[in-house]
């Protein structure tokens, strides 16, 4: 096992920073910055297997099923923050995009040690969440070697989940779990084997490409623009305000009052907008359009 990990690319020394203990901050800085810009290099290696999970995730939540990220340590926080910030962008469900973390909640803020080391500590924390076979699980380890994902992963393929295994080196075990591997290879880190530097950013941009399509296809998007924001406090009011501004061309007055008689939600008042009809009528025409902002209009201009 140790020699193993001693051959994993994210384990290996870094050849341009054998001396970075002697650099004044802009060396250091610079250092890493140089490191940093290789990550989108390497995430756009892999952009056919993030296609892949992308369309397995919307099937799941067509389906009615969840989209689920499982990790331990930075890993594992990295998909409960992409999770996390879901409802609020994209007004889903808490569970529909699910971050699950090796120890629990409070692992998130506290390293809880052993956590990741038992395989059926993953696979239980998917039954506990009743795991079905509409679900799509990425089980996420920069190592690519993480017990916990390991577990989680075999779990999500056995009972017929899909199963996506994210990492950074070459054929990582997880990725023998799964239904497939995206192995964002990053190279050797600036801190040897410190993998929530340039592992970390990698995954960060992957996970941030996953739920934003995801979101996308789902009908959550009207060109580039948040329409399904949840209006949670004054700030998300005025920019909500400011999507019906530019989508509609009405004024500010007029986007305020369609948003009030829409209960606060975007996409209705759009509608309402666009094709002059009521609330309640709006509502029909996008689940219709099966949420899609742009074929509702379309169907009401008709």
């Amino acid at each position: 096992m140790e020699e193993h990990l001693h051959s994993l690319t994210t384990e290996m020394r870094n050849e341009g920073t054998m001396n970075i203990d002697r650099m004044d901050t802009m060396g250091i800085i610079s250092a890493i910055n140089k490191e940093d810009l290789k990550v989108a290099v390497a995430v756009q290696e892999v952009l056919p297997e993030i296609e892949t999970a992308v369309d397995w995730a919307c099937e799941s939540l067509k389906k009615g099923g969840r989209l689920i990220y499982i990790g331990a340590g930075t890993s594992g926080r990295l998909g409960v923050l992409d999770a996390v910030e879901c409802p609020p962008t994209f007004s889903t469900t808490p569970d529909t995009v699910l971050g699950i973390i090796a120890g629990g909640e409070k692992a998130f803020v506290h390293a809880i040690e052993g956590a990741e080391d038992k395989e059926e500590f993953g696979e239980r924390d998917l039954i506990e969440v009743d795991l079905t076979a509409n679900d799509t699980v990425i089980g996420i380890a920069a190592s690519g070697r993480t017990p916990y994902v390991k577990g989680a992963l075999r779990y999500a393929k056995k009972i017929g989940a899909k199963a996506v295994a994210l990492s950074s080196n070459k054929n990582a075990i997880i990725t023998e779990a799964a239904d497939i591997g995206i192995e964002v290879v990053v190279g050797q880190e600036v801190l040897t084997g410190s993998t929530r530097m340039k592992a970390a950013t990698a995954h960060k941009m992957v996970l941030n490409m996953i739920s934003t399509a995801t979101m996308i296809r789902m009908g959550k998007v009207y060109e580039n623009l948040m329409v399904d924001v949840h209006v949670s406090n004054q700030k998300l009011k005025e920019r909500a305000i400011r999507i019906i501004e530019t989508v509609t061309d009405a004024d500010y007055e007029h986007a305020l009052n369609m948003l009030e008689k829409a209960k606060n939600q975007v996409k209705p008042a759009i509608v309402m907008i666009k094709t002059s009809n009521d609330y309640v009528q709006a509502m029909e025409l996008l689940e219709k359009a099966g949420g899609d902002v742009r074929k509702a209009i379309s169907i009401g201009e008709d």
